[in-house]
């Protein structure tokens, strides 16, 4: 086994795609969007595809925060089981919010086919599988409720999945809709798009203040330099914590593994997703060459010294839980890593203005589908900032 430290597998992968200067000079831009992750680049691109003038700025390097640690699983189910979201904010509300992120999965992969995006995309079907008999009794209930909401299911009982995948299970949801990307790459690939369109960038460029002039917001670097916005767009991720009161989120710290990439194992298995009904729960995919990844171990965000340790502990603890759900599946290590997110109340995310800031919205997409609730974030931030109606945002709204 190979130990690392936390450079996550995107970056070995790829490396520093594109680079972009620090900001040098006071500038006036339409609309700035913080944040060069995923959701920044998801954001940025609707921004532009709208017509606005935009500028993009990031305190890293583009991609270097959360984007580059997930395990980009593109998912339309929500970390609270749809079930359970119904009894807190209404069954069709709650099966609203599924139906959305299929049709984000379904607009994220017309977007890299539009902009002929180099990202691995792969449209996939998701299993979610339980783990034992009682969770398949609860996970029953979870599809009945899809079902009868439409959204493209199928139960497989156990001896089914392990004829079909290999996988040990006590039963399963099967979904139609789901992908995989790498999400590093998409990032760079998004930005890098929008810089030939006249986008503005500025990595290595972190905020000292932000202070209101008026009508409208101004941001202060640490270098000293101004930026004189319309609008900003917060796509910041579990660094909001730090701006806001309201307490949005948790933050948890996940883990990740990923195979050499020799590796053979059921082809089936590169058609799906795969996560269970564990708490932590477990989840797995294939990558485009070939690798195997897996990731889960979910605990609370503790900032200690000790966290290289207990990454190596829980990559132990994955491929353990692994081996029992794949039992046929040689699985060699190659790269780990660990990675920060932020967890809501209701699996929701946040996004929409804060009434903590003027002249300011928010994109923030906690949770296991972030990249999903990003891709739905394109719409309701531009809805929102040409006053239009948008149903989903009551939902993700702060305050709520």
């Amino acid at each position: 086994m190979r130990l690392r430290t936390f450079e996550s597998f995107w970056l070995l992968k790829n490396g520093l795609l594109y680079t972009y200067p620090t900001l040098q000079k006071n500038i006036k831009t339409e609309i700035l969007v913080i944040g060069g992750g995923i959701t920044g680049a998801l954001i940025s691109d609707a921004l532009m595809d709208a017509g606005y003038e935009v500028t993009l700025i990031d305190r890293r390097d583009i991609g270097q925060g959360s984007t580059s640690a997930t395990t980009s699983m593109l998912q339309y189910e929500i970390d609270e089981p749809l079930k359970d979201l119904a009894k807190k904010i209404g069954e069709e509300a709650a099966a609203l919010c599924y139906q959305e992120g299929i049709t984000a999965i379904q607009d994220l992969e017309q977007l890299v086919k539009t902009k002929k995006l180099n990202c691995g995309f792969q449209m996939k079907k998701s299993l979610y599988i339980a783990h034992n008999k009682t969770a398949a009794k609860e996970l029953y209930q979870e599809f009945e409720i899809r079902k009868k909401h439409q959204l493209g299911v199928k139960w497989l009982e156990p001896d089914a999945i392990k004829k079909t995948y290999g996988i040990v299970s006590q039963g399963g949801i099967l979904s139609d809709t789901a992908a995989s990307v790498d999400a590093y790459q998409m990032a760079h690939e998004l930005i890098a798009f929008n810089v030939k369109r006249g986008m503005k960038v500025f990595d290595q460029t972190e905020i000292k203040s932000i202070q209101d002039q008026g009508k409208f917001p101004k941001v202060i670097t640490q270098e000293n330099y101004t930026i004189n916005a319309q609008k900003i767009v917060f796509c910041t991720g579990f660094e909001s914590l730090n701006l806001l009161k309201e307490k949005v989120a948790d933050l948890i710290y996940t883990y990740a593994t990923v195979s050499e990439p020799t590796q053979t194992y059921n082809k089936r298995l590169e058609k799906i997703l795969i996560w269970d009904t564990q708490d932590p729960y477990l989840y797995m995919r294939t990558t485009d060459d070939g690798r195997f990844l897996v990731g889960g171990e979910d605990s609370v965000y503790v900032d200690t010294i000790l966290q290289q340790n207990i990454k190596e502990e829980k990559s132990k603890m994955l491929i353990k839980k692994l081996k029992k759900t794949l039992p046929d599946l040689d699985f060699i290590e190659d790269i780990s890593w660990g990675g920060i997110f932020g967890t809501t109340k209701d699996g929701l995310p946040y996004i929409g203005e804060s009434p903590e800031y003027k002249n300011c919205l928010f994109c923030l997409g906690f949770g296991g589908n972030g990249i999903t609730f990003s891709a739905q974030g394109r719409k309701i931030i531009v809805d929102l900032l040409q006053k239009k109606e948008n149903t989903l945002a009551q939902y993700y709204r702060f305050g709520r």
